[in-house]
């Protein structure tokens, strides 16, 4: 399982996405986030979880380490730009 630490930087960034457009408040940040917490998470679109999107659309092309790796990589790329 993906070990988020609820810093909320990914739900910061939307704007970097267009995936997430629908959720952008119109400033970059997901109108769902309250603090750095979603406010909908047992029920946040598919996109926004990452287990899940593994087994429907990536395993068949890395593994999970691998794929962890990336979104842990780009999770520290979200932090180093709210710092």
């Amino acid at each position: 399982m993906f070990k988020c630490d609820c810093c909320g930087n990914c739900c910061k960034n939307i704007a970097k996405s267009e995936l997430y457009s629908d959720l952008d408040r119109g400033d970059g940040v997901c109108k769902y986030l309250i603090g750095n917490i979603c406010s909908i998470y047992n029920e946040r679109p598919l996109f926004c979880r990452i287990d899940e999107c593994f087994e429907l659309f990536f395993k068949e092309h890395m593994s999970i380490e691998e794929y962890y790796k990336l979104n842990y990589k780009e999770c520290k790329k979200l932090k180093e730009l709210g710092e």
